[in-house]
């Protein structure tokens, strides 16, 4: 079976649905066994309600802009066919979960399993903990261009954290050949990502076998005497 994740990002008029927010902009990124596939999900989304200044701020959607726009019962149907039954990656997943389930459960459909859901803010917490673990920490130490991010945007977002996802899964190597014998691997660590595992890095042991071990000692004997780093000096 393919194994396929949708990396997605959404745009909010502010940070709680009960409180009366909601969705302006949905973005979505295919990837197939670690491999983004070029198929996108792209929807601006009417909110029927005003727009916060500090929201707007933060991704350039106006009212007036959005107020053509299709409202999210218009859209829901279209996002639900692509993202299928495909896990769903996201940064902050909480978030961008309680909002769309909060959209779907007002049109009467049913809300998404939280148990589809990855998160990487987790999964970066946990491989680099003490350090920034924004979308944009991350971009900068994996070496992903930003250079495009002048406001938050849902597929921009949704792009960026496919490349982010990718590295966290262990580098761009777990996409290189191979994505169908991995498929067990991959689904493997995905489920390992839901539960709050720690990223699969890969691990590499060096085994010195005893005769480096007699050789290396030799040329310290001979080339440096009573070296501080040789436990058996006298």
């Amino acid at each position: 079976m393919t194994h396929r994740q949708i990396c997605f990002d959404t745009e909010t008029t502010g940070f709680e649905p009960s409180a009366g927010h909601r969705i302006v902009e949905i973005g979505c990124v295919e990837m197939i066994g670690y491999v983004r596939t070029g198929a996108v999900y792209h929807a601006y989304v009417n909110p029927q309600r005003s727009m916060p200044p500090e929201a707007q701020k933060v991704h350039g959607l106006s009212e007036e802009f959005l107020k053509d726009k299709p409202l999210f019962s218009h859209v829901a149907d279209a996002f639900l066919e692509f993202i299928g039954d495909a896990a769903l990656v996201a940064h902050n997943a909480r978030f961008d979960m309680k909002f769309i389930n909060h959209e779907l459960q007002a049109i009467g459909k049913k809300p998404i399993a939280a148990n589809r859901a990855i998160d990487t803010l987790e999964l970066a917490k946990r491989a680099y903990p003490g350090q920034p673990s924004s979308l944009d920490a991350l971009c900068r130490r994996f070496g992903i261009d930003l250079s495009a991010r002048t406001h938050h945007g849902a597929l921009l977002d949704a792009e960026l954290l496919a490349d982010v996802y990718l590295e966290l899964m262990g580098g761009r190597q777990v996409s290189f050949g191979l994505q169908a014998s991995n498929n067990a691997t991959a689904r493997s660590q995905e489920d390992k990502a839901r539960d709050g595992a720690a990223p699969p890095f890969p691990r590499r042991t060096a085994v010195v076998r005893d005769e480096e071990r007699a050789a290396h000692r030799a040329f310290i004997q001979a080339k440096i005497k009573n070296a501080l780093w040789d436990s058996e000096a006298s």
